[in-house]
């Protein structure tokens, strides 16, 4: 029994997934159909970029999912693993990148979807008005504590549950710049803000999602072939229609890694875990979450044949 889940922002490198581009063809053929599909050259940016290019959410999201997607038909289409998942999951951006590998919807159309995402996102809040904060060693009900005792009006609130003692929170830069300073009021080992230019998974992105839903009434959607654990949940949707529900709210609620981690291994009863795309990001927060599972991480030739190795 295993999940395949793919990693979201943040886990982008300079570089990332140029061994596979240039060792498999149907992984060269993926890069190539993200630069038609965005009409520029995406590949290029990756393999030879700036990074502070790379990291610009509009171009980061688009790059993500390419290189997780190379990994997937790497495994399947050149390394012959004949993949029947329990389920599949994301973190974030990575949930788009479920639907590709659980057919929902097309490479295509989820390349330029999360183009649209990264670029909706940023625009939904002038630069430097928001900002996000890990906080470290304080459990949800403390993080939430901390946000009402900093903000009674919702200006920051909790946005990724990532593993336990590790809570990201997201809202207006003042009030996060508050949390930082008052961390040990609320017993918080410490709270370090992150290097993003938005506040994501806040109630400040609805108009992102709003613009999203435009976007999804303009491209096909099919039943899921695997189960697509949803980030606002941490529950199973399959059709059309609640998958598209999931993504909308997702855009501006909380991401549920830590519990969607546990459904998975507690009621699906899943033992493995393999991370295809760049880093081990999601490696390393599973390892976290629960403890005696088989986590690994594929992003090149090989640690993919790794990964085909434990599946067969």
């Amino acid at each position: 029994m295993y999940a395949l889940v793919f990693p979201g922002q943040g886990s982008q490198s300079a570089g990332m997934g140029r061994e596979l581009y240039e060792a498999f063809p149907s992984c060269k053929a993926v890069f190539e159909e993200a630069d038609d599909a965005l009409s520029f050259h995406l590949t290029r940016l990756m393999f030879e970029g700036d990074e502070s290019e790379l990291t610009l959410t509009k171009n980061s999201q688009p790059a993500i999912m390419t290189a997780s997607i190379a990994s997937l038909r790497a495994l399947t289409d050149e390394l012959g693993a004949d993949l029947n998942p329990s389920c599949c999951a994301g973190h974030s951006l990575g949930e788009y990148t479920a639907l590709v590998a659980s057919g929902v919807i097309s490479f295509w159309d989820a390349v330029r979807l999360v183009r649209h995402r990264g670029e909706f996102m940023q625009e939904a809040v002038p630069e430097g008005v928001g900002a996000m904060a890990a906080v470290l060693g304080l459990g949800s009900d403390g993080v939430k504590a901390l946000c009402e005792g900093i903000a009674p009006n919702g200006e920051i609130q909790p946005a990724n549950y990532n593993s336990p003692g590790q809570v990201v929170i997201s809202g207006l830069s003042e009030y996060i710049d508050k949390a930082i300073e008052h961390a040990k009021d609320f017993k918080a080992k410490r709270i370090v803000k992150l290097n993003v230019s938005a506040p994501f998974h806040s109630q400040y992105m609805k108009l992102a999602a709003e613009r999203l839903k435009e976007e999804f009434a303009k491209i096909s959607w099919n039943e899921a072939k695997y189960d697509i654990i949803a980030n606002v949940s941490a529950k199973p949707v399959k059709t059309p229609e609640d998958i598209k529900d999931s993504l909308y709210r997702q855009t501006f609620s909380p991401v549920l890694w830590e519990q969607s981690v546990a459904y998975i291994a507690d009621e699906l009863k899943v033992t493995e875990f393999y991370e295809l795309g760049s880093g081990e990001v999601l490696a390393g927060l599973v390892k976290r979450c629960r403890k005696g599972l088989t986590v690994k991480s594929g992003g090149t030739p090989k640690t993919l044949e790794e990964i085909r190795t434990c599946l067969h």
